[in-house]
């Protein structure tokens, strides 16, 4: 037998929120059963749990996502990502539409953007 992952656990100051901004980023609803106010949201489609703790982070994450836009350019989705609450935390894209863009989500966990499988096509 094996073990499968079946969240990744990730600790936030307001679970709630924190959940709701990944919701809108992945376009996956919250738990129905999830409210503001809750120690825990999840996002059950994409397996990943919000739960409140009271220490703030404190360093790089260990771990991190690296998105890739589904319906929309590269470009597109760090503007889209913006607008929700994120922040660009580092711009590593090249001249030659190649890299990725490095931001944080509104309680500074780091993540990238990566170009959609259309724009990685074109190479």
């Amino acid at each position: 037998m094996t073990s499968a992952i079946r969240h990744v656990t990730i600790d936030s100051s307001d679970a709630y929120a924190l959940g709701s901004f990944w919701s809108e980023v992945l376009g996956l609803p919250l738990h129905e059963d999830d409210k503001p106010g809750d120690e825990e949201a999840l996002i059950e489609g994409a397996g990943l749990l919000f739960v409140t703790v009271p220490e703030g982070k404190s360093r790089k994450n260990r771990i991190h996502f690296d998105l890739q836009p589904q319906d929309r350019t590269r470009e597109e989705e760090v503007e889209r990502l913006l607008a929700l609450g994120a922040t660009l935390a580092g711009d590593r894209r090249r001249p030659d539409g190649t890299g990725w863009a490095v931001l944080t989500d509104p309680e500074g966990n780091e993540f990238c953007v990566e170009r959609s499988a259309g724009e990685r096509a074109v190479d």
